[in-house]
């Protein structure tokens, strides 16, 4: 060991993958501080990666009990956007194969943007099918949110290029004759909602910055539509576009004022 230099080391560590690997040993007797540093990293890393397996493992536990009961394409469907003051309500339906591994995958809300950014390329590349629906604002305006919510799985599950022969929705019971099951909180419980919150919430910030280049003054970029109070104060200065939703309380509200 001595003979090998500390990047030595770090290059060799960096193929290893086996606990047991006999490298290990040699490393932790190696009396040099960088040695025992680089050790500590290999070992935390391996910790980390297990800790992901484990979660992804737990969180596959209603895909698995259906694959028994042999169902093959099951379909998780989430939603985005049903609290903003402006925008689309959108949803996604995705179908991950049986052996899909995507470490890190959760509910969109706990994962940073570029961690979103990320899956949603994983989830794109590996999922035997994805559908997204999107519902604008007047049709919220028109049927309410919770209706529309309902049209944008609905869409999303009609856009796959595969039929579902089960679904895991979070929290919602979608009217199509397919069976399903509906799981409060599901995006931090299953993996094929989990994906489908990430496509979701993906496809609706980029829909929202996209919205913010034709309408700049309201940041929709930086609040993705929601009632923010930068938000807000620019819905009074500049009033009301035709993105926003007339029906929830803040724009009716400044629309009845301005009558």
């Amino acid at each position: 060991m001595s003979q090998l230099t500390i990047k030595d080391i770090e290059k060799k560590l960096a193929t290893i993958y086996d606990e047991q690997d006999s490298f290990l040993k040699d490393c932790e007797q190696d009396s040099r501080k960088g040695v025992q540093v680089l050790l500590q990293r290999w070992k935390k890393k391996k910790a980390d990666e297990k800790a992901l397996e484990q979660q992804y493992k737990e969180m596959t536990q209603y895909e698995q009990a259906l694959y028994k009961k042999s169902f093959t394409y099951i379909a998780g469907v989430d939603e985005v956007g049903r609290g903003p003051l402006a925008g689309p309500v959108v949803a996604a339906a995705v179908i991950l194969p049986q052996d899909a591994y995507l470490p890190g995958l959760n509910d969109s809300k706990k994962l940073s943007e570029q961690k979103r950014e990320e899956l949603f390329q994983l989830i794109t590349d590996c999922a035997i099918s994805v559908g997204i629906g999107i519902i604008p604002a007047d049709v919220i305006d028109d049927v309410n949110i919770y209706q529309a919510t309902k049209q944008a799985m609905k869409k999303a599950l009609l856009g796959l290029s595969v039929k579902p022969d089960y679904l895991l929705v979070d929290a919602m019971e979608i009217p199509i004759d397919i069976p399903q099951t509906s799981i409060i909180k599901g995006d931090a419980k299953s993996v094929s909602i989990a994906a489908s919150s990430i496509i979701a919430k993906v496809t609706r910030d980029r829909l929202m910055v996209r919205l913010s280049h034709e309408f700049p003054q309201y940041g929709f970029e930086k609040h993705m539509g929601y009632g923010t109070a930068y938000h807000l104060e620019a819905l009074k200065k500049y009033g009301v576009t035709s993105e926003h939703r007339r029906s929830f309380a803040p724009v009716r509200e400044l629309i009845e004022v301005n009558k």
